[in-house]
Formats: structure tokens, sequence, C-alpha cells
């Protein structure tokens, strides 16, 4: 079909590592989704299509150099910040906000990220020899005021993973967490310090942080799965 469009796209989302393979027919997705368990490698086919779109690029930017500013403003300057950003996602978006204060204070932040898939505490349903990935952090997290970048917080899984892969490198004299949409569904007592935007949501919803790092467009998508 002369719409038709392949898609290739990898999420990790906090349900698990999700891997979109499929097509694109209107703004229908057909989607496939991975589950590496201790049987094997399960397929399991999903349909999913857009909703709304909830922010356009320019809506993303704005939100965040509304975050850099809170951050700014709550930490009395930029002397003793450091970002850590969540891979894949939460990398990118780190950077910017770390762009933004640098224009906001004129001084430059440090930037890292880190990859928590060793760390997850649901492991035994995802894949029994998780891959070990360092976290990149080129300075040192101890006694700085350290910004856990993400782009959507859910269950509060991930953010929690994260916490614990930055404390095996460190001790920072406290963890704030940024995020670019807080959907709810927290399922431990963990609250966002900076939100982008607040978007309550269904557990059958998605929400795709597009960026063009990974998906060649910038803006916030509700995705529902088709009935």
């Amino acid at each position: 079909m002369p719409h038709e469009q392949e898609i290739f796209k990898h999420r990790y989302r906090e349900t698990g590592k999700i891997a979109h393979s499929g097509r694109v027919w209107g703004n229908r997705i057909c989607a496939f989704v991975c589950l590496a368990g201790r049987q094997g490698i399960f397929l399991l086919e999903e349909a999913m299509k857009l909703k709304a779109q909830i922010q356009d690029e320019a809506g993303l930017n704005r939100a965040l150099m509304r975050i850099a500013h809170e951050i700014v403003e709550h930490n009395k300057g930029a002397e003793n910040l450091c970002l850590v950003g969540v891979r894949r996602r939460g990398e990118p978006i780190a950077r910017r906000i770390a762009e933004n204060i640098q224009k906001i204070e004129e001084r430059q932040v440090p930037v890292g990220s880190v990859d928590i898939s060793f760390y997850r505490d649901d492991l035994s349903r995802l894949q029994d020899m998780p891959e070990l990935r360092h976290a990149e952090l080129p300075f040192d997290v101890n006694d700085r005021d350290l910004v856990l970048v993400d782009d959507v917080i859910y269950t509060g899984r991930t953010a929690r993973a994260a916490i614990e892969a930055i404390f095996s490198c460190g001790r920072p004299r406290s963890i704030q967490l940024a995020v670019a949409v807080d959907r709810g569904h927290r399922e431990l007592p963990i609250r966002p310090d900076y939100v982008g935007k607040n978007l309550p949501t269904s557990r059958q919803e998605l929400v795709e942080v597009r960026l063009p790092e990974f998906d060649g467009e910038t803006g916030v998508y509700l995705m529902d799965t088709a009935k």
C-alpha cells in the first residue's frame, strides 16, 4: 500500500522489555511484544492505535524549559547539580534540560546515563541472565545534587531501580526525579519532583514520548490498545 510504512522501535517499559516491530496503516500500529522467560521467547501481537497527541514539539520544549527553571530555583543555582538520564529516552531529555540550565545559569551541568536492566526487581519475568550495563557517569556523584531524568513515570519501579544503580556508584547528597510525563498508577511510594505533564491514563493506554534521536519527531502521544 502507498501509505504502508515499516517501523522498528524498541521501548524499555516498566512492564518489561517491549520491542515494537510491525507496520503502520493510518494511525493503527500492529506491534509485537517480546517477553523472554524461562521457556524461551514469546511473541504477543498487540494492536495499538493513536488516541491523541498530548504535546507537540513546542509544547514539550516549553515543558523541559520550565523543568530546568524549577530545578535551578529548587537547588538555588546549578553549582552542585548533575543530571542522570535513564536509558533510552531519559538520556536525551536530560541533555536538553542541561542545555536549558546552561542558558539560564551560564554554567555547564554534567550529564550521565544509567541502564537499569540489571537492577530491575522483576527480572524473573524477563530473563534469567540479564545483561549488566554499567552506568556512564563521567563525574563523581558523591555529595552532589543529582537529578534523575526519565520520559514517563508509571508504576515507579524504573525510578526505584535507577536509584539503586546510582547508589552502586556513590552517595549523592540528594536525588531528585524529573519526568516529561506522569501517567499515574503508582505501585511504589515514589513521586517526581519535576513534571512536564500530568496525564491521567488507563492501564490499557500507553504514553509515547517521541524524540528525534529514536523516532525522527518530537512530541507526546497517547496510544490505546485497539479493540
